[in-house]
């Protein structure tokens, strides 16, 4: 009864074309880091570079330090997984351990190589069952895998993902626009320009992860987007710091999304 006040509600057609949208999660990491490098915080995150000339590196090329000593790193993790996870969510909290609060590092931009799942790669070599796939799964795999091996598997995502650190600062998404947890959402701008409104039938996950049949309503707004969000698909914002991230590693379920417009 939208018509009521004015308002018009369209009903996407979902992946599958009978109103089945593919719903994903993701979070605002919080990272460990120093500001200079040290014999256990050695990965760098890098800033957006200046383009003169060519194509920006790949993650190959960069892992083998095609940006090293050109002033761009702006923080070191003890974590070449955590660095991924960040790249993947599209921003995180810094902790540098100093007493001071924590330092926002919101996306500025990528090297323009398209986006590859590393997790998809796992199933397919056999090293996580397909059911069982979530990003709390990659972390496991990675845990007693040497450095060599780990980046042997992330440079076959050939995109990176640079930060720009920002102080004393809210999570904000593409919209420029403080994102708030279960209300926002990241979509493909193609389909769904950011701003809009969408009302969402979102199953709902335990605490363990599984869905076991509930569901919610929701009245919520599309303000960020990502490189592996496209078409019938939208990734739901879950907050900040490790609960949120264990939820967001789960999801992996469909529903319903009505676009609403005036």
């Amino acid at each position: 009864e939208l018509y009521k006040v004015g308002l018009n509600s369209y009903g996407m057609v979902g992946q599958d074309g009978y109103g089945n949208v593919h719903f994903t999660g993701y979070y605002t990491p919080v990272i460990k880091a120093r500001h200079t490098p040290t014999s256990e915080f050695k990965y760098p995150i890098y800033k957006m570079p200046t383009l003169t000339e060519g194509q920006f590196p790949s993650r190959e090329q960069i892992y083998n330090g095609a940006l090293a000593g050109k002033g761009l790193e702006i923080a070191y993790s003890n974590s070449l997984m955590d660095n991924f996870i960040m790249e993947v969510q599209g921003s995180a909290y810094i902790d540098f351990e100093d007493g001071e609060p924590l330092v926002f590092f919101s996306y500025a931009g990528k090297n323009g190589y398209s986006y590859s799942s590393i997790g998809q790669l796992l199933v397919k070599q056999g090293e996580i069952k397909k059911e069982d796939l979530s990003m709390q799964a990659i972390k496991d795999w990675s845990k007693n895998k040497s450095e060599e091996k780990l980046k042997q598997l992330l440079i076959k995502n050939r995109s990176f993902v640079f930060f720009e650190p920002k102080y004393n600062a809210e999570v904000k998404g593409a919209a420029s626009v403080p994102l708030i947890a279960n209300a926002s959402v990241a979509s493909d701008k193609s389909l769904i320009p950011i701003g809009s409104v969408i009302l969402a039938d979102v199953p709902l996950l335990d605490a363990d992860g599984q869905h076991r049949g509930r569901r919610e309503t929701r009245l919520m707004v599309a303000l960020d987007i990502g490189g592996a969000i496209k078409g019938q698909h939208f990734d739901l914002y879950l907050g900040v710091g490790e609960k949120p991230g264990e939820l967001a590693g789960f999801y992996n379920h469909y529903g319903r999304v009505w676009v609403i417009k005036p």
